[in-house]
């Protein structure tokens, strides 16, 4: 923008002297087609261009002498003249006011470009067309300025006769301007038309009017124009201010500046408006510094799939920029938009022109976030419609133009407050966090329910609901580097607490681990390690759990809301390993096992050994007398699950009471959440049994068979196997009846096989008597 602004300026500047050496010349011999030579000699010398007059060259009289001239074009020196020319004009016109020529001054009246164009062109090593151009100019602007346009202070020139220019313009107007600019390096077309300055009163000492008007259009092809292809991007611009010329300083000031523009990417999207006003602008051409002091930046966006109307956010700045020293300052930053925002702070920026750096503080004031993450497409089902509504933060700042860090960064997230630091890459390949906080209910984040039947599911039909989306980004994983730390006093997640949580994952080139998860959990502990393989495909987990010594009574009552009917500590160890990124895939492919226990088990408000004594006792015409205690305690509580494809199933349950065994094998798939179990119920005589069983009791087992849906009645889920206990009794029976049939066989063989030992030998009737009692066995 600099370099093209000292275009325009020199191509003014150089109209200027040709206007002002033409009225010269004409005035004197009255022919201005002579005046043509000297024209073109005069701007090759000061720029090296190859000026050719195609059309006349008039002049007017009264009231204002003037001089106009027709269809100029000039070329680089080393293009040729059958190339598009560098700059063209198809009209010019300068006047002078008459009355000053009296007093012996030259007072430009007005100064008129009309169809100006120019064609800028960057080759694919960056080198512009125009720097040739610059550095001649560079090398003659002193001079030319003495010389040419001398004030009249500076006394009679003799270049220009007897007469001294006063450089204060009544009026300055480009109009119909067109700018072209081929950027090979970055397969750019940009164009500038039709572009329209005005300005009054145009002098080095004061400030005076400027207006601009142009449309700015950009195509993603050097060819476009061509193709007749729409532009990728249009933007209609249109700047007013007050311009003060410090020619003598080398700076250029802007006051009251309103610049406004409505932009386009291609043809079909909603124009976004931006407004940038600002009370001064200053450019130190010498010093290479620009200072903006009192900015403000306001932007009316559009999205018609996101959001309806305009969405109006203002950014107040100041700047300081030294471009030679590559640096910048933005001071007394303030954003803000609506639902609350309100954005402060200020950044520093170091190598400003290499390679960016920029460091300062950031603070956002309490705002609502929710409408926000609406207005970028994403749609919010939380269970908590509350749920980022009042958030909150500060810290440093820094970064580059590749990553950004809050390396002291304060959070608040409704009723959560986080202490940390948090870094990542721009373009999401890095993320890295270490934050600590005191409280985090993820139960609020999670999808809310979406009918009331899904609502009364229950935690496990919940947790097991089919789900046709994906649950990870895994194309962004699989580039992902990953280092994070998360401490949280309190976590909330499915009912459930979690206190002193600590998770640590890590992850590069696709593979993630979750090196620690570690937690107290209902006054037991919980542990876990996993890993997340994202290089292929189709995602792989592995994951590690362990619960040590947890109470099962007070987790019992948060999943059913119920009091607890069991007391005990609860042990899981385990390796699970599935794949997919869906939550029924991922749980139809689950595999590993598992081994749990329970310890110092007790059944509560239930005596089951008193329960089955007084029914045997019932059975043998007794009674039980003694006191019992209301609860029954386990002695052991032992199983081992395997899980196939999304199948749960054991077959060594071990339960075992005072004077009694249970034993159960049994099914449960998590894919259609259906289940079967077949327990057998068996008393014993044991030192601890709670009272003296009938030995054939001990043999007769008490079967229970339980099976259904999860979502069925629960009263419903178990019943009395009839079928396996009369099987039982048969069994029992058979047994009893064949050794009572053996007793009485060797009862009555048993004087002859004596007399057969008498005569065969001694051990022939033993022998004898074993083999007729393996007959029943």
């Amino acid at each position: 923008m600099k370099q093209l602004l000292r275009i325009l300026l020199a191509a003014i500047g150089i109209l200027a002297i040709m206007a002002v050496a033409a009225v010269v010349y004409v005035t004197t011999f009255l022919d201005p087609e002579d005046f043509k030579p000297r024209l073109t000699a005069v701007v090759e010398e000061q720029t090296g261009l190859n000026l050719a007059l195609e059309g006349p060259i008039t002049w007017s009289f009264y009231p204002r002498i003037g001089v106009s001239v027709e269809q100029a074009r000039a070329w680089l020196p080393d293009q040729a003249q059958d190339e598009t020319a560098f700059a063209a004009i198809n009209r010019a016109e300068v006047s002078v006011a008459f009355a000053p020529l009296l007093r012996g001054e030259i007072a430009v009246d007005g100064l008129t470009l009309d169809g100006m164009r120019l064609n800028l062109e960057k080759n694919a090593e960056g080198e512009g067309n125009w720097q040739p151009l610059l550095e001649r100019l560079s090398e003659h602007n002193n001079e030319s300025a003495e010389t040419v346009l001398a004030p009249a202070s500076a006394g009679p020139n003799a270049d220009a006769g007897s007469l001294s220019v006063v450089l204060s313009i009544a009026s300055v107007e480009v109009k119909n301007a067109d700018i072209r600019y081929r950027d090979e390096q970055n397969q750019a077309l940009w164009r500038v038309q039709p572009l329209n300055i005005s300005g009054t009163n145009v002098n080095p000492v004061r400030s005076f009017p400027l207006k601009a008007m142009f449309t700015l259009t950009k195509h993603d092809r050097l060819d476009a124009e061509e193709l007749e292809r729409a532009p990728n991007m249009t933007s209609e611009v249109n700047l007013e201010t007050r311009l003060r010329l410090g020619l003598e300083d080398e700076q250029i000031i802007f006051e009251n500046t309103q610049l406004t523009t409505h932009t386009r990417q291609g043809e079909a999207s909603e124009p976004q408006q931006l407004s940038l006003k600002a009370a001064e602008i200053v450019a130190r051409l010498a010093e290479q510094q620009l200072s903006v002091t009192e900015g403000v930046l306001e932007a009316g966006l559009r999205h018609p799939e996101n959001w309806q109307g305009s969405l109006a956010v203002a950014l107040a700045f100041g700047l300081e920029t030294d471009f030679a020293a590559q640096t910048a300052q933005l001071k007394e930053v303030q954003l803000t938009g609506p639902d609350g925002l309100r954005v402060s702070g200020h950044l520093n920026v170091e190598q400003l022109l290499d390679a960016p750096q920029y460091s300062g503080q950031l603070t956002a004031a309490p705002f609502t976030l929710r409408p926000w993450i609406s207005r970028t497409g994403v749609k919010l089902n939380t269970a908590s419609e509350a749920a980022l509504s009042d958030v909150a933060l500060t810290s440093p700042i820094e970064g580059s133009l590749k990553r950004i860090s809050l390396p002291r960064l304060s959070l608040v997230v409704d009723d959560s407050t986080f202490t940390g630091d948090i870094a990542a890459a721009l373009d999401g390949t890095q993320l890295s966090f270490n934050l600590e906080g005191d409280t985090l209910n993820l139960d609020h984040y999670l999808p809310g329910p979406e009918t009331a039947q899904q609502a009364s599911r229950g935690l496990l039909r919940k947790a097991f609901a089919q789900t046709s989306g994906t649950l990870l980004p895994q194309a962004w994983l699989s580039t992902l580097t990953l280092q994070g730390d998360l401490s949280v006093d309190q976590l909330l997640l499915a009912g459930l607490t979690f206190d002193d949580t600590q998770l640590a994952l890590r992850g590069e080139n696709g593979n993630h681990r979750l090196t620690a998860f570690e937690s107290r959990f209902y006054e037991g502990e919980l542990s876990a390690t996993g890993q997340l393989d994202a290089t292929s495909n189709v995602l792989e987990w592995q994951l590690s759990p362990s619960i040590s010594n947890v109470q099962v009574a007070p987790l019992i009552e948060t999943f059913s809301e119920e009091e607890a009917p069991l007391r005990g500590r609860f042990n899981l160890d385990g390796a699970l390993t599935t794949q997919g990124n869906r939550r029924d895939v991922l749980t139809s492919n689950l595999n590993g096992e598992l081994t749990a226990r329970l310890n110092d088990g007790v059944i509560l408000r239930t005596n089951i050994s008193r329960e089955m004594c007084e029914l045997v006792a019932q059975q043998e015409g007794q009674q039980v007398e003694r006191e019992w205690h209301p609860d029954t305690r386990f002695e052991r509580f032992d199983a081992t699950f395997q899980v196939r494809n999304g199948i749960v199933e054991s077959d060594d349950l071990l339960i075992t009471l005072p004077g009694i065994d249970v034993q159960g094998e049994g099914d449960f798939n998590l894919n259609s959440l259906n289940f079967t179990t077949q327990v057998n119920v068996r008393l014993v005589d044991t030192a601890d049994a709670a009272c003296q069983v009938n030995p054939r009791l001990q043999q007769l087992s008490l079967p229970v068979r339980c099976e259904g849906h999860v979502g069925d009645d629960k009263t419903q889920w178990c019943r009395f196997d009839r079928t396996a206990f009369e099987a039982s009794v048969v069994d029992l029976l058979r047994n009893e009846a064949g050794s009572r049939v053996e007793k009485e066989l060797e009862e009555r063989i048993g004087e002859s096989i004596d007399r057969i030992d008498e005569r065969l030998g001694e051990g022939a009737g033993q022998e004898l008597r074993d083999g007729i009692r393996r007959l029943f066995n």
